[in-house]
C-alpha cells in the first residue's frame, strides 16, 4: 500500500496524503486532482478500490468470436440492450481471421478503463488456445462473464446452454424416429461445448468413432465432415451449430439424398432464419434472452463490489421440430 501511494504520488506530482484522501474518498481534493490520480492507478496498473471502480467510463466490452454466425448478433443485441438499460455502454469487438485477436481487444479494452468484459464464445471454450491475457483480466480485478462452456480454473463465473440436454432431446428425437444410425458432427477435439456434446451422445446409444466428424464452425465445414458421415452410411445427424446443419443439408443434397426423406439433421442455436430455410431446421434453441441477461447481472454484480463466485449456470435448451427431420429411410 505505502509503495503504491509513493508511485502514484510521484506520477501526480501530489503528496502521499492527497493520494490517501482520493482513495478513501475524503473531501479536501480539486477534481481535477483526484481525476488525475483515478488515471496514474489506471496508467500503473493498480486496481481502483472497490468503492471507485464505478467511476471508470462506464464501458463494457463485449468479445464475440465473428458476427457472421447469427447467434452472435442474437447474443449482442440482448446483451447490448442489458447493460444500456443499466447505464453502462457495450465496445463491441469481433476477431476477425488475420486481424485484431481476442488478446489484443483486451489490451485496448484495458488501456479504456473498461468497467468489465463479458466474452460471448471465444478462445475460453478452447483447452489448447492461449489464455494469458484472461489471467491478465483476474490480475487487474477486471470483472469478467464467460457465455458458454468454459475451460476449468479461469476462475470466472459464466452462464452456458446445457450441452447434455442439447444432445439428449435432439438423440431422443431422431431415435423416435427411427434412426439408428446417427452420427454427430462437432468442433475441434478441444473445444469445451463439442466435448460436453460428444460425451452425453455416448450415454445415449452406439456412437462409434467413423459416426462422429469434427469441423471448423462453417457451412463449408458442415459440408466436408457431414459427407464423412454419410459415406458411413449415417441416416440422422446431429450438429453443434446452425451453419454445420446447414453445411450437413448441403452435403447431403450434393450426394443426390433428400432431406428428411433420407436424411435428418439437427442444429443447435436456433439462430435468426432458421424457420426460412429450405426444408426449415430442426433445431435445439439456446435462452439467449435468458442468458444475456443473466451475464449482465451478473457482470453488474461484480461491478458494484459484490463477490460472485466462479460457477457456471446452465440453462435449459429447447428442442424445435421442424422440417429437416423426419421417419428414418426403409433399410
Amino acid at each position: 500500500m505505502t509503495r503504491r501511494l509513493a508511485e502514484v504520488a510521484k506520477k501526480v506530482g501530489v503528496s502521499e496524503a492527497t493520494v490517501s484522501r482520493v482513495l478513501n474518498g475524503k473531501p479536501g481534493v480539486s477534481e481535477a486532482t483526484r481525476q488525475a490520480v483515478l488515471s496514474a492507478l489506471d496508467v500503473l496498473g493498480y486496481e481502483r478500490p472497490t468503492q471507485l471502480r464505478g467511476e471508470r467510463a462506464r464501458l463494457v466490452g463485449l468479445v464475440l468470436p465473428e458476427l457472421q454466425n447469427p447467434i452472435f448478433p442474437a447474443f449482442a443485441e440482448v446483451i447490448g440492450g442489458a447493460l444500456a438499460q443499466l447505464g453502462l455502454t457495450p465496445v463491441l469487438c469481433t476477431q476477425t481471421k488475420g486481424g485484431v485477436s481476442e488478446a489484443d481487444y483486451v489490451e485496448l479494452l484495458l488501456q479504456q478503463q473498461v468497467s468489465g468484459v463479458v466474452f460471448a464464445g471465444g478462445l475460453f471454450a478452447q483447452a489448447d488456445a492461449p489464455h494469458d491475457h484472461y489471467r491478465l483480466l483476474a490480475d487487474r480485478n477486471i470483472p469478467v462473464v464467460l457465455v458458454n462452456a468454459a475451460i476449468d480454473n479461469l476462475g470466472f463465473p459464466g452462464v452456458s446452454c446445457d450441452d447434455a440436454v442439447a444432445v439428449e432431446q435432439a438423440w431422443r428425437h431422431l431415435a423416435s424416429l427411427g434412426h439408428e444410425r446417427i452420427g454427430l458432427v462437432l468442433g475441434p477435439a478441444d473445444h469445451i461445448p463439442s466435448a460436453r456434446k460428444l460425451a452425453a451422445a455416448r450415454t445415449m446409444g452406439d456412437l462409434p468413432d467413423t459416426s462422429v466428424a469434427r469441423a471448423m464452425f462453417s457451412i463449408e465445414g458442415g459440408h466436408a465432415a457431414a459427407t464423412r458421415l454419410i459415406d458411413q452410411g449415417v441416416t440422422g445427424i446431429i450438429c453443434a451449430s446452425d451453419p454445420l446443419a446447414l453445411g450437413a443439408i448441403r452435403a447431403a443434397r450434393r450426394k443426390g439424398l433428400d432431406v428428411p426423406s433420407r436424411v435428418s439433421v439437427v442444429g443447435y442455436d436456433d439462430s435468426a432464419f432458421m424457420n426460412c430455410t429450405e426444408p426449415p431446421l430442426t433445431t435445439v434453441r439456446q435462452p439467449i434472452e435468458a442468458m444475456g441477461r443473466a451475464a449482465v447481472e451478473l457482470l453488474n454484480a461484480q461491478i458494484g463490489g459484490t463477490v460472485v463466485p466462479a460457477e457456471e449456470l446452465l440453462f435449459e435448451p429447447e428442442l424445435v421440430v421442424r422440417g429437416s427431420t423426419a421417419q428414418a429411410p426403409k433399410a
